[in-house]
């Protein structure tokens, strides 16, 4: 990500406050290195949760930008952060948007 792109800077504080109210199914978790919007999805099995997964693969691929994505039988969890960026981006806020229309599409 290109550091003077804004979408691509460290979100704020109070930025990420709102995000609680944008986002209200994500959690931004700041207990590493650096915080991360993080969301678990659940599915019926496995095979819908691998088939997510692999739709969300497909949609950061092409986007450049990529998760960290945990999957389990019935259950795949989400992970947007910016290594370049040190945190939370406005780049992962919307990746984490995409996220939620690909599992709404479901």
């Amino acid at each position: 990500m290109d550091k003077a792109d804004p979408n691509a800077q460290q979100l704020s504080p109070s930025e990420l406050e709102q995000l609680q109210a944008d986002l209200p199914q994500w959690e931004v978790d700041a207990t590493g290195d650096a915080s991360r919007l993080t969301r678990k999805f659940s599915f019926g099995n496995f095979a819908e949760a691998l088939a997510f997964t692999n739709r969300v693969g497909e949609a950061a691929e092409a986007a450049d930008h990529h998760p960290l994505i945990s999957l389990t039988w019935g259950e795949a969890r989400v992970d947007w952060w910016s290594h370049s960026a040190g945190g939370i981006t406005r780049n992962d806020v919307n990746m984490a948007r995409m996220t939620d229309r690909i599992f709404e599409a479901d």
